[in-house]
């Protein structure tokens, strides 16, 4: 019989929940297209209308400003290019700005070509340096190059931590530039008002909520600033992004939106779980770094690294055991390597870090069997560097 599994990987992908599961059965089983007008396809319509409506209330904005694409990094693609307009009339941006630890799809620059990108630093919390931003806008601005994009996540995948992200976008607006916010770590983990945030955009994506994997959104202010396609064709989602819906896996997102918002009361109970793992680890090694430990961070999210022990040598012997983590952000088809996040932060890039993320289903059998885990590679860990001190 095979070991129990302890699932701790919820910033890579939540679980699928089952209710966004049944939804998605529900709509398969829907033979309309949703751009149909006849009986069939008003039913599918109006399954997407639904989600939609589920996913702005999770983000306290207007459903009409709802554009369901197929997953983050298309969102990021989709927003992140020189060509927009304003109404009827063109709008061209000439730079684009993002922060040094943002996820690999923003650092990309999207369709920017690489020499308009800019990188701003991050301190060693890994929050954006607001001096640099404002002396890089400053700059913008003094040459008169005109409008700019500055693309910063509310929630870093790797460490958790929660970014200044309205006085960013003060800053922004102030030099007259348009602010895009990546929220997919953070959504359904706090609360997130895309308004108070001062966000022009934002995107999230439907399996880091336990949606599907193939969904995302692009959520934007208003109707009349909105970027040239990336996808063209048929006309839907108001001309924005062109390809028949993808009636399920929207249908699933809208009930996985629905269940993450309610969820967010309960959001201080899945900190206290975090706490109570870091308050384990700290007691089974006293030199373990968990990064940005004091400063505001996702409830769900711990990252940490061991003296001595590399991150990827760790996450294989904590597999072994059961328990499945990431070695840093799992977005490069499973790919290892030297953190990005950590190198800005000015960490030690070379030894890596574990990152443990819980979700509301996360129950006391997983937590205990990743502390019992977390002490037994310790104690190996210890052994070794107890044997290399003796030699």
């Amino acid at each position: 019989m095979s070991r129990h599994r302890a699932y701790l990987d919820y910033n890579a992908t939540a679980p699928l929940h089952p209710d966004a599961r049944a939804a998605m059965i529900a709509a398969l089983d829907q033979p309309g297209n949703a751009s149909s007008v006849h009986a069939e396809g008003r039913r599918a319509r109006q399954l997407v209308s639904t989600a939609r409506a589920s996913v702005a209330r999770l983000c306290g904005a207007d459903p009409a400003h709802v554009v369901f694409v197929a997953s983050a990094t298309e969102a990021a693609n989709h927003l992140l290019a020189p060509a927009y307009r304003m109404g009827r009339a063109p709008l061209r941006h000439s730079r684009l700005f993002v922060s040094a630890v943002e996820h690999p799809c923003v650092l990309a620059g999207g369709r920017f070509d690489p020499a308009d990108t800019g990188i701003l630093p991050v301190d060693a919390e890994g929050r954006i340096d607001l001096a640099a931003a404002e002396q890089a806008l400053s700059a913008h601005a003094a040459r008169e190059q005109g409008s700019f994009l500055l693309a910063l996540q509310l929630a870093n995948s790797e460490t958790g931590v929660i970014q200044p992200v309205r006085a960013v976008a003060d800053l922004v607006h102030r030099f007259g530039g348009t602010m895009i916010v990546d929220a997919v770590q953070a959504a359904g983990r706090i609360a997130i008002d895309a308004e108070a945030l001062g966000a022009d955009f934002l995107f999230l994506s439907a399996h880091k909520l336990g949606g599907p994997q193939g969904a995302g959104a692009v959520i934007a202010r208003g109707e009349m600033l909105m970027p040239e396609p990336l996808l063209r064709g048929g006309g839907q989602e108001k001309g924005h992004r062109a390809g028949t819906e993808n009636v399920a896996a929207i249908a699933g997102f809208g009930v996985a939106a629905e269940i993450a918002a309610a969820d967010l009361a309960r959001s201080s109970a899945l900190a206290a779980k975090r706490d109570r793992i870091e308050a384990h680890m700290r007691s089974e090694a006293a030199d373990i770094t968990i990064y940005a430990s004091g400063v505001e961070r996702l409830p769900n999210t711990s990252c940490f690294a061991l003296p001595g022990l590399k991150a990827e040598t760790a996450q294989i012997a904590f597999d072994m055991e059961g328990i499945a983590l990431s070695a840093g952000s799992a977005c490069s088809s499973g790919k290892i390597g030297r953190s990005h996040v950590l190198e800005a932060m000015g960490a030690d890039a070379d030894l890596g870090a574990l990152r443990l993320s819980i979700g509301m289903a996360t129950g006391e059998a997983e937590i205990e069997a990743f502390t019992a885990a977390f002490a037994k590679l310790n104690a190996r860990r210890r052994e070794r560097i107890a044997g290399a001190n003796a030699a």
